[in-house]
């Protein structure tokens, strides 16, 4: 399976975990957690936004003013102002599996002007391995999404 397939499968189970939740339940912080189910969807949808803009210079991040609502060390706890909705965040994670889904395969491999870094751990080097770490990483907050989704019910 490719790299692209493969956002795309891990886009798809977001969306089904998305849907199973209740709106309600969307906010909740059930004791063990240190973010909600909005915030983690976010979290999913502005880190590929800000990945994706670094390795495609074709690529123009969206709802940027989400950011500071989802970024990395951020919380809901210290929100200033009123979140994306859950249909709002929904339909922005649809339309960005869609602009994933059109990276041509041939641009896989092109190799970024600047490579990105998170700490010491991970350098990406190449689109694809931009678009490998945001499935990868879709997947640690999917799962997160799954048990917040299932201590609210």
């Amino acid at each position: 399976m490719g790299t692209i397939q493969q956002a795309g499968l891990a886009r798809g189970y977001t969306l089904g975990l998305l849907k199973k939740a209740n709106e309600g339940a969307w906010d909740t912080l059930p004791e063990g957690f240190s973010n909600t189910i909005r915030w983690n969807a976010g979290h999913i949808y502005v880190s590929a936004e800000h990945f994706l803009s670094q390795a495609l210079n074709e690529y123009e991040p969206d709802h940027s003013e989400w950011f500071p609502f989802f970024a990395t060390g951020s919380s809901p706890s210290t929100w200033q102002g009123t979140p994306p909705s859950a249909d709002e965040l929904v339909t922005a994670l649809k339309a960005q599996g869609k602009r994933i889904s059109q990276v041509e395969e041939g641009k896989l491999g092109q190799v970024l002007e600047t490579p990105l870094s998170i700490g010491k751990l991970l350098t990406m080097e190449t689109v694809d391995d931009v678009i490998q770490f945001n499935t990868w990483h879709e997947g640690i907050h999917a799962g997160l999404i799954d048990g917040l989704v299932r201590a609210s019910r």
